[in-house]
């Protein structure tokens, strides 16, 4: 699992506990097998929600083992997953955590195409975003969930 963070603008400092003047910096875990998928997510949504949030924290993961681990071991805001990776999507993944987590997160699911909505619903996801990534699109479902 990789953490991504970017430095805080002197405006936002961050305290020990991870809040600034705003509120808590939101904690998203970002799912995908592919590096560049997740570079988008994170480029689309931008470091902060608004311009008076605080700036979010990104951590990234590239295999469900590491998804799983993550979201049983930490806190969440926010669970972003890949519903079109690679051998395990984020819909079954979406699934399996919102069944076996107490507390699952909200959860964000990419989709391939408008017409698999209907299983993302089944994988019991709080909100969808069909690719190609509309940056709009991705910045207002995330912060519709935050």
């Amino acid at each position: 699992m990789t953490d991504v963070t970017t430095a805080p603008s002197p405006a936002s400092e961050t305290t020990a506990g991870g809040t600034t003047p705003s509120g808590p910096a939101p904690r998203i875990l970002l799912y995908s097998d592919d590096r560049t998928v997740r570079e988008q997510v994170r480029l689309a949504v931008g470091p902060r929600i608004s311009a008076d949030a605080p700036q979010i924290v990104w951590h990234e993961a590239a295999t469900p083992a590491a998804v799983v681990d993550a979201a049983d071991s930490d806190r969440w805001d926010l669970l972003v997953l890949d519903g079109e990776a690679d051998k395990s999507g984020g819909m079954g993944l979406c699934r399996q955590l919102k069944n076996e987590l107490y507390e699952c997160p909200p959860v964000l699911v990419l989709t391939g195409r408008p017409q698999d909505s209907w299983l993302a619903s089944w994988s019991q996801a709080d909100g969808t975003v069909t690719r190609p990534l509309d940056p709009i699109a991705v910045q207002a479902a995330v912060a519709n969930l935050l």
